[in-house]
């Protein structure tokens, strides 16, 4: 019995040559030398594969080999940090193959960076680099532990006496806290633009917006301003060299997380000088009431108000009827029409065009 124990082992830590030659290691993406990158999955038993990527131009049908791979070969991706999936028979999925997966509520996209030359604002550079910390608290507003990170700028472990502002920085409705980093490369952007002396430097933190049940998501704003202000503020001004005060502070996000910080920025201008809103779902009028109908303390207390939406973004008419809102009320703001869709490419410039305008 244990002569077959030992045998059945060692089969399975070193399989047979044959075995090896049936399942070769799978390289997708793989960067070639004239700047093409293949794509590659083993699917032997798919009727149709496709690449989705987002990319210009970036869906196209993949080929099938004799050994049941399907590869396609693009011949250049534009600079930039794109999303792609695979759309085996119908189904869309992630590229198994690529360790980089964008964080998501429901994961089906892979990522792909290819550098710009010289490099983006949103590339690695060689300058000094903060570092992201990870973090798990017990919510009281949800029952259950959530997690946040944070980025701290550099030189923040050198000068233990120096305090920093304090950019809260939401993700969109399909997100969670680690996409504004792995996806939307803040951290870098931030590092770039501090370098550089385009922005002062600052703490990031980086909230999972999702906090209701899914069978009671009309409470999520609510449950999450509850959970920001009550705990997620504490933790960090407690934990982290921070300054205090709504001028040593900010909040901005993205499509849901837009509609997030303009709600919660609006009500609590104590708390925050500075709100923004990338591509944003739009807050109700009567929960931002207090603002729109106090237009001269408003104005007083917030020394920024951005809101930025792409002109292809289906989000735009809402964008427009809130902008024009604020204009009927007094309410100062600045109002950024650019080209662009509902898409991360656009996010990034937003928040490099945001950052230098805090503190």
């Amino acid at each position: 019995m244990r002569t077959k124990l030992l045998i059945t082992m060692f089969i399975f830590l070193f399989p047979s040559e044959g075995y090896s030659q049936r399942r070769p290691p799978v390289a997708s993406p793989e960067f070639g030398d004239a700047g093409n990158v293949s794509f590659r999955i083993p699917a032997p038993d798919a009727k149709k594969v496709e690449l989705v990527g987002q990319w210009p131009n970036g869906t196209a049908a993949m080929n099938k080999n004799d050994n049941g791979l399907w590869e396609l070969v693009v011949d250049k991706i534009p600079p930039g940090v794109w999303e792609y999936s695979l759309r085996v028979d119908g189904v869309t999925m992630i590229d198994p193959n690529n360790s980089e997966i964008k964080p998501m509520r429901s994961p089906r996209s892979s990522i792909i960076h290819v550098a710009g030359n010289p490099p983006l604002i949103h590339d690695f550079q060689s300058v000094l680099h903060g570092t992201v910390h990870s973090h798990t608290y017990d919510s009281r507003a949800s029952g259950r532990p959530r997690r946040m990170a944070v980025y701290t700028p550099p030189g923040y472990e050198l000068d233990t006496n120096k305090k920093y502002p304090t950019l809260y920085l939401q993700h969109g409705s399909g997100d969670n806290e680690a996409t504004w980093v792995v996806h939307g490369k803040a951290h870098w952007i931030a590092d770039n633009l501090i370098a550089s002396n385009k922005a002062k430097p600052m703490v990031i933190v980086m909230l999972d917006g999702h906090i209701a049940p899914p069978t009671d998501r009309g409470s999520n704003t609510e449950l999450f301003e509850r959970d920001l202000v009550a705990q997620a503020m504490p933790l960090v001004e407690s934990t982290y060299r921070v300054m205090i005060g709504p001028e040593q502070r900010a909040i901005v996000g993205l499509s849901m997380g837009g509609g997030q910080s303009l709600s919660i920025g609006l009500r609590n201008t104590d708390k925050f000088a500075f709100v923004g809103g990338f591509s944003s779902s739009i807050p109700r009028e009567e929960s931002i009431a207090a603002s729109l109908s106090n237009p001269s303390q408003t104005n007083q207390r917030l020394k920024l108000l951005w809101v930025g939406c792409g002109k292809d973004d289906s989000l735009l008419k809402r964008n427009e009827v809130f902008i024009a809102s604020l204009k009927s009320k007094g309410i100062e703001h600045q109002w950024h029409l650019t080209d662009g869709n509902h898409s991360w490419p656009l996010w990034r410039i937003y928040l490099s065009n945001f950052l230098p305008l805090l503190f």
